[in-house]
Parts: C-alpha cells; structure tokens; sequence
C-alpha cells in the first residue's frame, strides 16, 4: 500500500490557505483517482483504492497541522507501511509561490507539520512533496499561511499542484514507491 498525506488544517475558514496546499493536493490526487474521502481512521480522513496496480490510501490528518505525524504514525503502524512507501504533501514559504520540490527524505525544516512527523515517526526517511507559496511580505507569518489566497495566486498554485500530482502519478506508475 502506498500513503500519501497532505498536510493541512481541517475546516472551512482553512480551506484555500497556504497552509492547506497538502490538502488540495489530496483532494486533487482523489479526483484523478476517482476516489472520495468517506472514512476516518486514526484520525484521518481517507480515500482508498488503485491507481495503476498499487493499492493506494489518501490522507488528510484531522489533527490540525502542527500534529499531522500522531495520525501518520497510527497509519503506519496499523497497516504496517513502510517508509519508502509514504509521501508527504506540505506548503513551503521559502519555494516560490507556484513551484514544488520533491526530496526522497529530508529534515522537517522550519515547517512544524513536517517536524512532526519526522518527531513521530522517529525517522526523516520518508519522501516529501513541498507546494511553494512564498514569503509574506508585511505580515506575521501565522497571519500569510492561515489567510485566504487572493484568486489570482490561486490560478499560480494550482499549476504547482497539478505538476505534483503528475510527480506523484508517475513515481507510482515507474517505481511502485516513492523512493526516486
């Protein structure tokens, strides 16, 4: 089974944020999958079924950004995932908004969802799609990323999205992991 988790803030006051592009990204992935988030385990809503021949589970933590790992955790531990087979989806304000990086495994960074799930996970072995939204200019950083996207930088983060579910789909379609 592979896990792909986007990382975000349920909610609707939270929906189209810079913090949420884990979440849009999921949400993507489900609709390009023909899937729909109908279940909740270990605190998570998630999407499961095939894509290609790869059985395949979408997560959205329901734990608020800044403890996303405790549900990845669970995950893992429940369904016996290994690392290689686990992509995490998160927003990134030093990336240009619009771009995305993927690492095969990295450090959390400044970004405390990822610091959390390398905290609880024990492991920074774990691969990673990072949503560039920029920095904020004259504003808190907590007030950029939990603040609505004007619809114009929207229409520049939804490129970086699709481009990431295409990186997605095609590591699962060449390598049936997402170790590159």
């Amino acid at each position: 089974m592979l896990l792909i988790v986007g990382l975000g803030n349920y909610g609707k006051e939270y929906e189209y944020t810079p913090h949420n592009m884990g979440f849009l990204t999921a949400d993507r992935l489900a609709k390009r999958f023909d899937l729909a988030f109908t279940k909740n385990k270990c605190h998570a809503l998630v999407a499961e079924g095939f894509y290609s021949s790869d059985k395949i589970m979408l997560v959205k933590p329901q734990t608020y950004m800044n403890n996303s790992g405790i549900s990845l955790r669970e995950l893992v531990k429940k369904f016996k995932i290994p690392l290689e087979n686990i992509i995490v989806i998160s927003d990134d304000i030093d990336l240009n908004a619009g771009t995305f990086r993927y690492k095969a495994h990295g450090s959390g960074g400044t970004h405390n969802g990822l610091r959390n799930c390398v905290a609880e996970l024990g492991t920074e072995n774990f691969a990673r799609i990072r949503i560039g939204v920029g920095k904020p200019e004259d504003i808190p950083l907590v007030d950029y990323v939990l603040a609505p996207i004007k619809k114009d930088k929207m229409e520049i983060l939804n490129v970086a999205i699709d481009e990431a579910c295409d990186k997605i789909c095609e590591m699962i379609s060449q390598k049936h992991s997402f170790q590159m």
